[in-house]
């Protein structure tokens, strides 16, 4: 997937910009996709540092349209009233400064599944303006990281092999975890 963005914003030059924040949205609304290959993908088509604010701006702007879709749509078929755990129970009453501190610490976390924090904020009591300033505060140093991780992944640099390796000793400690358990 990553080899077709590329090609296709080589193939449209003037429109790259749009559509790679696209790309960024369908894949916020799409909540199971990572976004990491975006990042990828702008960090090696426009550089650093505008691939980096590309794909947090595309990640902000998916943030939001995400949270409005899941509302209207987890307001449409009821799905608030069937989660019954105590824990999430205390995700979805957050409000102001609470909802504020709990989005802006789950943002933080890199590679942390942004859908499933878009979805609990959007079944929840949160604002709008509260999930966009938590979100974008919390994915901007998330979203550097990320791009710089790919970059020096990219140029296959000391750093690069440094963080490959440890991205893959922590898959595979999961891996085995998750392979005992069951």
């Amino acid at each position: 997937m990553k080899e077709q963005l590329f090609e296709l914003l080589v193939t449209y030059k003037e429109f790259a910009i749009i559509i790679s924040i696209t790309v960024n949205i369908i894949i916020a609304l799409l909540a199971i996709v990572p976004s990491v290959f975006i990042t990828a993908v702008n960090v090696t088509f426009f550089g650093f540092w505008e691939g980096m604010w590309i794909s947090f701006i595309g990640e902000a702007v998916g943030a939001v349209i995400a949270f409005l879709a899941y509302r209207k749509g987890f307001n449409i078929f009821s799905v608030k009233s069937q989660l019954k755990h105590p824990k999430v129970k205390l995700l979805l009453s957050a409000k102001g400064k609470d909802a504020f501190i709990l989005i802006l610490w789950l943002r933080l976390l890199p590679f942390m599944p942004s859908g499933l924090v878009t979805m609990f904020a959007a079944l929840g009591e949160v604002s709008l303006v509260t999930y966009f300033l938590a979100s974008s505060l919390g994915k901007f140093p998330a979203t550097l990281l990320e791009a710089y991780s790919m970059n020096e992944v990219i140029s296959f640099s000391a750093e690069g092999k440094v963080i490959l390796g440890i991205v893959l000793v922590i898959f595979m400690i999961y891996y085995f975890r998750k392979k005992q358990m069951n």
